[in-house]
């Protein structure tokens, strides 16, 4: 994961250092990784989006286009996004709810797996992680959201309004009530001191999502510029684009198309060094940038429908939304001391989790099993011993037989290169 460097922004016509203060400041806005560590999460778009040519703008360096994304006020908006995730891994339906226990098989009537609810928000929102997905969302503010999961019989939805969170399975009748995380909601004394908070967090879902973490990677190992304009969603836009100046990393490069007006973006596209479409796409077909019906965020479970609270699935073990890390400095709550090898796109989280490789794991499987295993990594050597890279499109880990992990969005042999200068 790209860190925040200080910005060193490259324009149209070469790069220039010294970029003042507020520049760096806008810098912070914009991600690499944290978008492939989803967990959680790495989404993309289809990228059919309505165009009608490109548009003649005025032209804007990529520092004054970084600003004013930065610059952007848009509380306000609704709309349809198209999201597509190809990390080469298996479709992850249902697979992230059942590994948390807590999904049920779409139109069950007795909830999740062991108790859990089938609307608890961590494993329908694994969902986003692969494949093609359809999203409503609206937002009103920091303490107004919507997101709905469309499918073709079906709907999924997940509601923020003031201290309250709904989740919603239309296919299985079932909700999942929460307390907004602490100080998602302005003001809400509650949030900040009530139940233990077990709502997602941050999760990202729109082009503004991706594009606020990919800009927080803009900095020395970065080069930013801006290459012509698009027509998004019916609306004029810059295409901003992002790219490693390293060798390693798997982000071959990333695509933000900025509305031109409101300096919203409108359309994230990431690309992998390894070629081929896109590995995340995420954009809007519909956008309308005026305030949603207040009703838009009401919700009431309807007359039948089964209700778990979040302390009820926590209690049963069931939610683990809480615990999910969001970047190196939350593994420590999981036991493990992290160690960051690397700067910019080839940094290298090295943990030592204490327990045995996958070699030694393997040795008392049956045969088919191993070979089920063996097929899904690659073995490695080198001064560090020797292990297996389990690969993604875009994340990468390699476990060694003495039990040490190392991650990163970058190349096999950048791990092993990483694990032999930690050993």
């Amino acid at each position: 994961m790209a860190p925040n460097d200080s910005a060193q922004i490259t324009g149209e016509t070469g790069e220039t250092g010294g970029v003042p203060a507020g520049r760096r400041r806008a810098a912070r806005y914009v991600v690499p990784i944290a978008v492939a560590g989803i967990t959680a999460a790495t989404i993309g778009l289809v990228p059919a989006l309505a165009s009608t040519g490109d548009p003649d703008l005025p032209k804007i360096s990529a520092a004054e286009l970084i600003e004013k994304i930065a610059a952007s006020d848009t509380e306000q908006l609704s709309g349809t996004v198209k999201i597509t995730t190809d990390l080469g891994i298996p479709s992850l339906g249902g697979l992230g709810g059942s590994a948390a226990g807590t999904f049920a098989p779409k139109g069950g009537a007795e909830g999740g797996a062991d108790g859990g609810s089938a609307a608890e928000p961590t494993g329908r929102l694994m969902e986003l992680a692969s494949g093609e997905h359809t999203l409503r969302v609206a937002a009103d503010g920091p303490d107004k959201q919507r997101l709905s999961i469309l499918d073709s019989a079906a709907e999924y939805s997940l509601i923020h309004n003031g201290d309250e969170v709904w989740a919603y399975d239309s296919a299985s009748n079932e909700a999942y009530h929460a307390k907004a995380p602490a100080g998602a909601a302005k003001g809400s004394e509650k949030g900040a001191k009530g139940k233990d908070q077990t709502a997602p967090k941050d999760l990202p879902a729109t082009p503004q999502d991706f594009a606020q973490e990919a800009l927080k990677a803009a900095g020395d190992t970065t080069s930013v510029t801006v290459d012509g304009t698009a027509r998004i969603a019916g609306r004029d836009a810059y295409q901003l684009v992002i790219k490693p100046k390293q060798k390693g990393s798997t982000v071959g490069s990333i695509k933000v198309a900025v509305d031109s007006k409101t300096g919203t973006p409108l359309k994230f596209t990431l690309l992998p060094s390894s070629g081929g479409k896109a590995a995340i796409d995420v954009g809007f077909t519909k956008v309308d940038f005026s305030k949603p019906a207040a009703s838009t965020f009401d919700f009431t479970p309807p007359k039948g429908a089964k209700v778990t609270e979040a302390d009820e699935s926590k209690a049963a073990g069931k939610d683990q939304a809480h615990k999910a890390p969001k970047d190196a400095k939350d593994l420590k709550g999981l036991g493990a001391e992290p160690n960051v090898i690397g700067e910019g796109w080839t940094t290298v989280v090295q943990l030592d989790t204490g327990g045995v490789g996958p070699a030694a794991a393997s040795k008392d499987m049956p045969a088919q099993a191993r070979e089920f295993m063996d097929a899904l990594g690659d073995k490695v050597d080198g001064k560090f011993g020797s292990g297996t890279v389990f690969k993604t499109r875009l994340v990468n880990a390699l476990m060694t037989d003495d039990g040490k992990v190392y991650v990163g969005a970058v190349t096999k042999d950048t791990l092993v290169k990483a694990a032999n200068a930690a050993k």
